[in-house]
């Protein structure tokens, strides 16, 4: 499934839960004819309680809705919680449920990690916010800096098409591996209000999402800014920034400072030399765990999305990005970055590099080959036809057992 870039859409950059979530939910709240999310996780917190309240409400008065949850991220969900919605008529699915293995998960590999939602086939949101709570500022220090799109507009029909064949086409569960890539499409005709929906999948479009980082640094003129949560990217996108870099153009990353996983800095660090020299300015948001996977690039080009810019996401799990060109939204989201780079980061200057020894250099010898190679490394690692299981709703007791309930019961009062 190819698209291509759509003209006269609406935008609205959404930041954290405080902005997503009521617009989600408002959405759900006029829904009137159907409703398509899906999600990486979702939590049975307070926001996922309120989102269940929601969907079910908007069941109760004939909204179709469909959920896709990932069997990897989402695997606590209690009976009470899907079994009420599908008592209601909601579609739930799991995306690759797998058994414990000796007390383990054994899906950790190849994930559904989109997070999207469409409500009438006129409004979508895409981004990387999922429905915990902790993606709320009032969550905490452990709170996620994160962000999503609100778009209307003729974009919407590719996303709608595009998650309703995920959700139940033949074709996308049945092939899984293998195909070839296709080139992205390219914006013959540059304006505003432009949008592309761009998407990796382990089949035909495997490296869609990252052919977009590498065209849009290749071509940057004046400046880039690229937030990544989760920044380990292949060989060709840490080659392409240092040559933006060493062209002219003024790059700064924005990674994770305080991360919620701590792996996550260690490799990092490993490229901070190779970047740093070059002269990619690199900074470590500190505020909190940074959970945002975004991109500017000059006064035009943005990118908001799920994918992060790691090995997972870029040969592995199923991502989706928009692809955005329009001079309001870059400004918008170039501002916020902006924001957090004077507020809330902190330079990595020459005197915070790794050591430059032997061991600092094996060990960067060994990861720019891991780089490398990684693309044909995920063809090694496991991979099966994912299971989409779809919950059956209770069963409920039969109409003569209730009738006769009722009949004894109204015998009991008399």
């Amino acid at each position: 499934m190819n698209f291509e870039w759509r003209d006269g859409n609406q935008l609205r950059l959404l930041e954290n839960g405080e902005q997503f979530f009521p617009r989600v939910f408002g959405a759900i709240q006029r829904a009137e004819r159907s409703v398509l999310l899906e999600t990486f996780i979702l939590f049975e917190d307070d926001v996922g309680n309120a989102l269940h309240r929601e969907l079910l409400a908007a069941a109760q008065r004939g909204v179709k809705i469909e959920v896709m949850v990932d069997g990897y991220g989402s695997p606590d969900l209690s009976d009470n919680f899907v079994n009420s919605l599908t008592a209601e008529g909601v579609r739930f699915i799991y995306y690759d449920p797998r058994p414990l293995v000796m007390g383990m998960r054994t899906n950790v590999f190849r994930r559904l990690h989109r997070k999207t939602v469409v409500v009438d086939d006129t409004i979508a949101f895409v981004g990387g916010i999922n429905f915990s709570a902790e993606h709320n500022t009032s969550y905490g220090p452990e709170a996620k800096q994160d962000y999503a799109v609100e778009v209307k507009g003729p974009i919407v029909a590719d996303i709608t098409r595009y998650v309703r064949e995920a959700m139940g086409s033949e074709a996308v569960t049945r092939r899984w591996w293998g195909g070839r890539s296709h080139r992205p499409a390219v914006n013959a005709t540059p304006g505003n209000a432009q949008v592309l929906f761009v998407y990796r999948d382990n089949d035909e479009h495997r490296d869609d999402i990252e052919k977009h980082y590498l065209d849009m640094l290749r071509t940057a003129k004046e400046d880039v800014i690229i937030a990544n949560a989760y920044f380990f990217p292949g060989y060709r996108l840490l080659r392409e920034m240092r040559s933006a870099a060493q062209r002219g153009v003024r790059v700064r990353l924005i990674v994770q400072g305080e991360p919620d996983m701590p792996i996550v800095k260690v490799g990092a660090e490993l490229l901070y030399n190779y970047l740093v020299d070059a002269g990619v300015e690199v900074y470590e948001y500190i505020r909190r765990p940074l959970h945002g996977k975004v991109a500017v690039q000059d006064r035009q080009w943005a990118t908001v999305g799920s994918s992060n810019l790691d090995p997972l996401s870029l040969s592995l799990n199923l991502e989706a990005n928009l692809i955005i060109y329009d001079r309001d939204f870059n400004q918008t989201l170039r501002d916020n970055l902006e924001q957090l780079l004077a507020k809330d980061c902190q330079r990595v200057q020459e005197d915070r590099l790794p050591p430059r020894n032997w061991w600092q250099l094996t060990k960067s010898v060994v990861v720019f080959h891991f780089l490398r190679h990684f693309p044909a490394i995920a063809g090694w690692l496991p991979a099966h036809t994912p299971l989409i299981a779809q919950v059956d709703p209770p069963v409920q007791p039969e109409m003569e057992t209730q009738d006769r309930v009722e009949t004894d019961n109204e015998g009991a009062k008399s």
